[in-house]
């Protein structure tokens, strides 16, 4: 018999721009991101160690795969701040982006 794995999809918001994209719980953050269409997005190792895709997430559930304590600290995510290339969602999620990440999700567009 074949096992079949649900991939379940979650709205997430970027409080920051009040923009909103899907993610799959099988897809991080970052990936799903990425194809909201803005340009620029950093995207650097996609392995938790370069710290460029940081987030803060205020609101939902999800669980990471490890991250680089030299971009994140225990206190840090403690408070909900994870690397988005590590995050992968469980319920819809509301997160602001910080850091390198910020400069290009808020950049204006012309």
């Amino acid at each position: 018999m074949e096992s079949i794995v649900v991939k379940e999809s979650f709205k997430v918001t970027l409080l920051d721009t009040g923009e909103s994209f899907n993610c799959t719980s099988q897809q991080h953050v970052l990936s799903a991101m990425s194809k909201m269409g803005k340009k620029g997005i950093p995207s650097g190792c996609h392995g938790g160690g370069c710290g460029v895709c940081k987030v803060k997430i205020m609101e939902g559930t999800y669980h990471t795969k490890k991250m680089s304590r030299a971009h994140v600290s225990i206190e840090e995510e403690n408070a909900g701040c994870a690397l988005a290339c590590r995050v992968f969602p469980t319920s819809a999620l509301s997160m602001n982006v910080i850091g390198k990440l910020q400069k290009n999700i808020l950049k204006k567009t012309k």
